[in-house]
């Protein structure tokens, strides 16, 4: 059953003849919390079909056509398109995604397909990643179509499946069979930004608490490795010199230890001044893992993205403890910052040896923007005209997004999916992890500043 929160809980809605858009995010959002599309990236998931489904229906109630495209069975995105005022500008891509990771429900305190609404936030798998960013959405042109209101520019839509693994399935699969769909798009939006970042300021200050608002404007590249070690399987009693499994284990002990360079890429510095702009604190560059520890939440915004990562996720490795296996296997997180790629990808076979051998599972360079040109200028005029004592920040994100995939298109690709949330609530703990929720209040918030960004640029 739908529960619809009080007007109190949902704030103004976008536009005031419009007295339906707050209550049909929460719908919106509470069905596709209830419709299960976990990926496990094997295929052994119920796919996007259903949700794909809901999508179209919704967006064919505002009277919006909308494409169903499946690059498998049950992996289906949805591709559509809303006309805007200005003629002759280039569109502007909005894209989400459908799927989400899997879960455990016994570890929960909500089932994670319930879209139960309790303490004023939705709870289920993909509240923040990212079908609460679907919703406002979907949830924002249907209010445009009630309304007669229309974005300045031709909106091309995509809700994609498949992102939580390779995006294979999703993103690349249109990119490449809908190339068309997307040929006049210059600029794109998508998860991960504009979500609030509730911050304390420095001793001495008034005590009020401060809004960060980070706008993506890149991500690191992405490595998923698969490393094979192999040597002579055998009796596990007997001496051998080249046991598969220290081979690889001695490997990822020296990539895990690696010390990675600190480099400062044009959007984390831009970050790093913003932060000692707002917070009239100084920033050590020769120190900023113990930096980022002081500033708490600022901090957690640039820690991840000053250095290359290799991180060992899974292990493989025999079947018995009597038995030498012949064989063994790891997967390894690989992330590297924009233009280091090769610099990475030999280090990382350095600290491997010959011994072990490399696939790549998925590999994607680094996407990164600008963040003094007038599309993010618009994105914070947005932000600040709903908090005015919020601050817009630019950041680069730690890990990966479709973003990747539309970037080789030469679309610029930002993150901003605008959200606002409470001190006890922090978003990127809450990506993959328990008790996923976003607040009904933070819906309509993003509803809102959506709304004043796609109409005014």
């Amino acid at each position: 059953m739908t529960v619809t929160p009080p007007s109190s809980v949902l704030g103004d809605t976008p536009h005031p003849d419009d007295a339906h858009a707050g209550a049909d995010v929460v719908r919106i959002c509470q069905d596709l919390l209830r419709i299960d599309t976990t990926n496990p990236g094997d295929d052994s998931g119920p796919g996007e079909r259903a949700a794909a489904e809901y999508v179209a229906a919704r967006l064919a109630e505002a009277g919006i056509e909308a494409l169903i495209t499946e690059s498998a069975p049950r992996r289906a995105s949805v591709l559509a398109r809303v006309p805007g005022t200005a003629s002759g500008r280039p569109a502007l891509l909005v894209h989400g995604h459908l799927d989400t990771v899997p879960f455990d429900a016994a570890e929960w305190s909500r089932h994670p397909l319930s879209g139960e609404l309790h303490d004023g936030c939705l709870w289920g798998r993909g509240a923040v990643d990212m079908k609460g960013a679907v919703a406002t959405t979907l949830a924002l042109v249907r209010s445009w179509a009630r309304t007669g209101r229309r974005p300045r520019r031709d909106l091309v839509l995509a809700f994609l499946a498949d992102e939580e693994t390779t995006g294979e399935l999703g993103s690349r699969f249109v990119a490449a069979r809908h190339r068309d769909h997307f040929a006049d798009c210059a600029e794109a939006i998508g998860e991960s930004g504009g979500f609030s970042v509730p911050i304390r300021p420095q001793p001495g200050a008034d005590g009020a608490e401060l809004r960060l608002y980070p706008i993506a404007l890149g991500e690191r590249g992405t490595a998923w490795m698969q490393l094979t070690a192999t040597g002579p399987a055998g009796h596990g009693s007997r001496a051998a010199a080249d046991n598969a499994v220290a081979t690889l284990v001695h490997a990822l002990s020296r990539l895990a230890a690696h010390p990675w360079p600190t480099r400062l890429i044009p959007p984390v510095e831009a970050l790093l001044g913003e932060l000692e702009r707002i917070l009239g604190t100084t920033i050590d560059r020769d120190r900023l893992e113990a930096e980022a520890a002081r500033l708490g939440r600022a901090g957690d915004l640039f820690a991840p993205t000053v250095r290359n990562s290799a991180n060992p996720t899974v292990l493989h490795a025999g079947h018995k403890i009597n038995v030498m296996p012949g064989t063994a296997r790891a997967l390894v997180d690989g992330r590297f910052l924009p233009g280091t790629r090769e610099e990475y990808l030999a280090t990382v076979a350095e600290l491997l040896g010959p011994r072990v051998t490399r696939e790549f599972i998925n590999l994607e360079d680094a996407a990164t923007g600008d963040h003094t040109g007038p599309a993010f200028a618009a994105m914070a005029a947005a932000l600040r005209a709903e908090d005015p004592a919020g601050h817009p920040v630019p950041y680069l994100m730690s890990g990966g997004t479709d973003a990747k995939t539309f970037s080789q298109l030469g679309i610029d690709c930002y993150g901003f999916a605008p959200l606002r949330l409470d001190a006890t609530l922090h978003y990127q703990r809450m990506f993959h992890g328990v008790d996923e929720r976003v607040p009904v209040a933070g819906l309509g918030f993003g509803l809102r500043v959506l709304d004043r960004f796609l109409r005014a640029y």
